[in-house]
């Protein structure tokens, strides 16, 4: 009888151990919202290493090939960075970019002179906007403060590399979207609604870009492909 209890008792004590740690590991799991950013911010960096090499191959004008390197660079640092976060937390990160930033990436493949720098510069543009959106929501409603940490560190290279943008397009004469990183305004004055990096689509032209007859940021009024994401 002796036995028993002590039996009864080891296992209480078992039970006891084994529920901490338990609550522990499931509070590590990150939230959607850090896993989400987690793999959109991957491929957002997957593009741009591919589209700064791009530009440096093809651009005509000397300041896009620059902000191409520029990219590659950094872009190169902050994914090992969300790699090693990635991987700490147990979160599967996307082996290459989204449908819609492989078709900005076909179709730049496919341009060339002068029009290679336009519509590289229209991508980047909106792209580099969309990118900052989400990651100042993953700032205010992450909840694994590694990603929130991941997030404050890419936000300024992203707004460094949109200002840059936006100086070579006024340039080139090439529209810039008014609309802020908080999502000010568009070119219609309507409220920008767009989605975090390689998410789907709503009224926004989708990270990567798919076709629509609405303006594209940075792009006319006509019918043109909606830029990609950085």
């Amino acid at each position: 009888m002796l036995g028993i209890k002590r039996l009864g008792l080891l296992a209480a004590l078992v039970l006891v151990g084994v529920a901490p740690a338990a609550a522990a590991q499931a509070k590590a799991q990150p939230s959607e919202q850090d896993t989400q950013y987690l793999q959109a911010i991957h491929q957002v960096n997957l593009f741009e290493i591919t589209t700064g090499e791009l530009a440096q191959q093809k651009g005509q004008n000397q300041r896009v090939k620059d902000l191409g390197k520029m990219f590659v660079t950094d872009h190169t640092q902050l994914d090992q960075t969300v790699q090693q976060t990635a991987s700490q937390l147990n979160v599967q990160l996307p082996k290459g970019p989204t449908a819609d930033q492989q078709a900005v990436i076909d179709r730049l493949n496919n341009a060339s002179g002068k029009n290679f720098d336009k519509e590289w510069v229209t991508a980047e543009l909106a792209g580099h906007l969309q990118a900052i959106q989400a990651t100042q929501t993953e700032i205010s409603q992450g909840s694994e403060q590694s990603v929130i940490q991941l997030a404050q560190t890419a936000l300024p290279a992203l707004q460094t590399h949109y200002d840059e943008l936006v100086q070579l397009a006024q340039q080139l004469g090439i529209p810039v979207p008014q609309a802020s990183a908080s999502g000010t305004p568009s070119p219609s004055g309507t409220e920008t609604e767009s989605p975090a990096p390689g998410g789907t689509e709503t009224e926004s032209p989708a990270p990567g870009g798919t076709e629509t007859e609405s303006p594209a940021p940075g792009g006319g009024t006509t019918e043109s492909p909606a830029p990609g994401v950085s």
